[in-house]
């Protein structure tokens, strides 16, 4: 099954969580749910804390060796897979998706044996349909566009790039419905928006530009303002892109 990980920053619980998922299993997901029914957990209490609860760079290699025994634990025994690791609330979480439990207590013993410092809880439970994989690991829509945002500014920041300097950002929808175009194009022209020309080849797509900063937390707070507009709309806001200004 495919192996494709994503670390992004969500609100649980009322808390901020540090999430590493692997999403490349999704594109497997009904095979997997098949195979793989049960959902199973260990949760250890960090030691040494952020203030938010998330981890320290002191205790990161710590918690990176006990990730580390999990996975082999889990490899040796042959019991599931590790699908993702959420860190909020002064503890981290490890999710797998089990095939086999009888021998759980046996993966847990080889894996744990060097972290009696640690007070961890764990346990397992039915899950066919993989609802915690969905509702606590796998990334919303505005998940996915935060993680796409700050793929893009640290690029551009790689570049030499000053994220905060204001220039033209170009940004796309998709309307699959052409009829309700015209009035998702009087609001973006509200809010100050240009919009480009169109072209029969892509007479179902909406181009527009603005001057804004492309800084992370900004970037976010704009795209995501759309994604919001496109869905009222029934439009799929397709990302954006901008040149690279240097100061």
């Amino acid at each position: 099954m495919d192996e494709h990980w994503e670390i992004y920053m969500k609100t649980i619980d009322g808390a901020i969580a540090s999430v590493q998922s692997n999403v490349g299993i999704a594109t497997e997901l009904e095979d997997a749910k098949a195979i793989y029914p049960t959902v199973g957990f260990v949760k250890a209490m960090l030691k040494t804390p952020k203030e938010n609860g998330l981890l320290s760079d002191e205790e990161q290699p710590e918690i990176s060796y006990l990730e580390d025994k999990l996975e082999s634990s889990l490899i040796k025994f042959r019991i599931g897979k590790y699908v993702g690791r959420i860190i909020s609330q002064g503890s981290v979480t490890f999710i797998f998706y089990l095939q086999f439990t009888y021998n759980w207590e046996d993966f847990l013993s080889f894996a744990l044996e060097e972290f009696q410092g640690y007070d961890i809880v764990q346990g397992f439970q039915e899950d066919n349909e993989w609802n915690y994989y969905h509702h606590l690991l796998y990334p919303s829509v505005y998940e996915w566009q935060i993680i796409h945002n700050h793929k893009v500014c640290d690029s551009l920041q790689a570049n030499g790039d000053d994220l905060k300097i204001s220039r033209m950002i170009e940004h796309n929808f998709y309307l699959p419905d052409k009829a309700k175009s015209d009035i998702l194009k009087d609001e973006l022209r509200k809010d100050g928006f240009i919009l480009q020309e169109e072209s029969k080849d892509l007479e179902n797509k909406i181009m527009f530009y603005r001057k804004d900063i492309p800084f992370y937390y900004d970037i976010d707070e704009l795209t995501l303002g759309l994604i919001k507009l496109g869905e009222k709309h029934g439009a799929i806001y397709d990302g954006w892109e901008t040149s690279i200004v240097k100061s």
